[in-house]
């Protein structure tokens, strides 16, 4: 059969046709192919935050670090810290209209992530600091480096775990981005790293949510049936070896505002006033020290404290001074903002007993630190309710007549002069007076201040726990406002009534401090230095303090203790004996008595 010749050309075309198509297929194929591989490559992204300012010893990290080195397609990994305009700045106010931040300790802040970047960038890495929410940032940055529909980079996301629910609302805002960008393989795992102890190995049935609501059986407990894991070396170069794919180099390189490997805020571009910035950067001489943020600032003061100074083997027996940096070891700042991991302090400490001395007071330090762990296990138990008014008693409780319950007030009047140092107790307005010019407060007067707001005015406790969450340069979520919760009697326990004079005698027995504190008060004799309502009129002028002109008269009535069996209580409150006990043990600070000998020194142990 013949064709036409037209037909024959057209089947020639079209042999053509294949034979030309059928290698072209295959390159589409192929790059259809490439493509697709190129759909699976993780980029791991470490989100520091508040709470994990450091590169020893850091779990989280070390988890980022662990999961780029397992994916052969990792070209490293992506530190990212945000300072987010929810925290930082004037706008960024608490339910009560306080600062959320104030400037002092946004500044301890900078100061610490000024520190990690450079940290970081000495071992060949780097750190992208932004100016906005986390999630917004990192949505910001996958955006640029991943803009088309078909995604090549696949968002891994690590962080420290948090227990509050302001930091669960970042997680649960960050884990939307990633996947949003990657619905099946976009990630964000949360890792605990902030405690000695792994929750996992608490000896209690349920874990954190059986534990006990009170301190000493936990602490009996933990100390009896679970080791401290060994802290985590800092990782090495290679291991903290920056992402190298050139779509994040670009991404990182200034092309998104506020956001990149060079970019720095101040405390104006945080939103504070040009006076607030100069309070913040003014240190005022009575201070206990001067404080600077960041690890390796954390690490110099262990070094300083424990093995320089030898002061590790008196902890306990100088731990409620008032005065002087070295009646305490200072770390709860770095601590608060993981500037210093507490398994780095246990370990010191160990360390120190091997090579120095074994004591209760190389305990001690330690067993302040399993503090720390109680009250961030304590805040994953019972979540919002250490913020609520009944606190983790709750509100039947209260109703059902508990014997903590108590009708609480707000008296702006009594609320500032308790901020402002004006009570007309000494005690509790030099360390009121203490916070607003240094943002620190010893232990012994947070307890002091905070009885007497909660206990002795009736002063809605929550206003005295959110002041100090704007003020404190250690400010700790858990502990913060687990202590202010448990001091109103609000979680349960033994209600601790403070007896402000007594303490007063007890532990500035010369009136060294709110001399130091209260310049009103400089030529007021001992005798009335705690008492200054019990002088005269003639008294007061004699001594240069007016009561109602230069000194304020007390805002309630001074405590006096209850009597029992016809005799007066020996002091009263919380806080033991008679104040000259102890006034022979040369390690105590002036004017300091002993402690009770039923702090009994426990036990540590790491794996």
């Amino acid at each position: 059969m013949r064709f036409p010749r037209t037909s024959l050309l057209l089947v020639a075309a079209l042999a053509v046709v294949l034979i030309v198509s059928t290698p072209m297929m295959s390159r589409v194929s192929a790059i259809s192919t490439q493509a697709s591989s190129k759909a699976v490559k993780p980029l791991h992204i470490h989100l520091f935050r508040q709470q994990d300012l450091r590169l020893h010893d850091n779990p989280p990290l070390c988890k980022t670090i662990d999961a780029a080195k397992n994916s052969p397609d990792s070209t490293g990994i992506l530190p990212i810290f945000c300072f987010d305009p929810r925290i930082f700045g004037n706008d960024a106010q608490s339910a009560f209209g306080s600062l959320k931040c104030g400037p002092r300790r946004a500044k301890f802040v900078l100061e610490s992530v000024s520190d990690l970047r450079s940290n970081l960038e000495k071992q060949g890495s780097g750190l992208v600091v932004a100016h906005g929410k986390p999630e917004d940032v990192i949505k910001a940055l996958l955006n640029k480096i991943d803009p088309g529909p078909s995604k090549e980079f696949l968002p891994k996301i690590y962080c420290q775990q948090e227990v509050a629910s302001e930091e669960i609302r970042v997680e649960k805002g960050v884990r939307s981005v990633a996947k949003a960008h990657s619905p099946q393989h976009g990630s964000l795992e949360a890792v605990w790293g902030s405690t000695m102890y792994d929750p996992e190995d608490l000896p209690f049935r349920d874990g954190v949510y059986g534990m006990p609501d009170t301190f000493t059986p936990f602490r009996n407990k933990v100390e009896k049936n679970c080791v401290i894991s060994n802290p985590f070396a800092t990782p090495s170069d290679a291991e903290l070896k920056l992402c190298s794919d050139w779509q994040v180099v670009d991404a990182t390189d200034g092309s998104i505002p506020k956001c990149s490997l060079k970019y720095f805020p101040t405390l104006e571009e945080l939103g504070y006033t040009a006076e607030q910035v100069k309070v913040a950067a003014t240190h005022d001489s009575r201070g206990v020290m001067e404080f600077k943020g960041g690890e390796t600032a954390a690490l110099a003061r262990v070094k300083d404290y424990i093995w320089d100074k030898d002061r590790l083997k008196i902890y306990f027996d100088t731990r409620n001074g008032m005065l002087g940096p070295d009646y305490s070891t200072k770390f709860s700042p770095w601590l608060a903002h993981g500037c210093l991991s507490p398994r780095y302090v246990a370990r010191e400490c160990r360390r120190y007993e091997g090579a120095r001395v074994a004591n209760k007071s190389t305990y001690w330090v330690v067993f302040e630190l399993l503090w720390r762990d109680f009250w961030k296990f304590f805040a994953q138990k019972h979540g919002n309710s250490i913020f609520f008014l009944d606190g983790t008693l709750g509100h039947d409780a209260i109703m059902s007549g508990h014997a903590n319950a108590r009708r609480w007030g707000l008296d702006k009047r009594t609320l500032a002069a308790w901020k402002e140092g004006r009570t007309g107790f000494p005690l509790v307005d030099a360390n009121m007076r203490e916070l607003a010019a240094t943002g620190f407060q010893s232990n012994r007067g947070r307890q002091n201040v905070c009885s007497f707001l909660a206990l002795d005015t009736n002063t809605d406790w929550r206003c005295g726990a959110d002041y100090f969450e704007t003020e404190l340069l250690d400010y700790d979520t858990y502990s913060n406002w687990g202590n202010w919760c448990a001091g109103a009697g609000m979680t349960g326990g033994r209600l601790n009534r403070f007896n402000i004079v007594k303490q007063s005698k007890d532990y500035d027995c010369d009136g060294d401090y709110v001399r130091h504190w209260i310049p009103e008060l400089k030529d007021v004799p001992t005798q009335f230095v705690h008492e200054p309502w019990k002088m005269s009129k003639e008294q007061q002028v004699e001594f240069g303090c007016r009561l109602g002109v230069d000194y304020p008269n007390p805002i309630i009535e001074p405590f006096v203790p209850k009597q029992r069996g016809g005799s007066g209580r020996s002091g009263g409150g919380r806080g033991g004996k008679k104040s000259g006990r102890g006034r022979n043990n040369s390690n105590l600070s002036k004017g300091q008595r002993q402690d009770m000998k039923s702090l009994k020194r426990g036990s540590y142990s790491f794996k």
